[in-house]
């Protein structure tokens, strides 16, 4: 079965997908942000662990007599 559509009908699907990517859009938009500002967060992680790593000091320990 087969629907015929009037003009105005297409003109609001159109409408409607139109509102509906604007509004994808806006989402993506805000991924992108949120992912710009996980990026940044795990950079600077990165960088913090590897200065805690630098600053870490090998004590010696004694090293053990073997027993025969």
């Amino acid at each position: 079965m087969s629907r015929r559509y009037s003009k105005a009908d297409l003109e609001q699907i159109v409408y409607s997908q139109l509102e509906n990517l604007n509004v994808i859009h806006d989402l993506l938009s805000i991924m992108k942000h949120q992912n710009e500002l996980l990026h940044s967060a795990n950079k600077k992680l990165k960088d913090e662990i590897s200065e805690f790593k630098e600053k870490q000091h090998v004590y010696p320990t004694r090293k053990r007599s073997s027993k025969s």
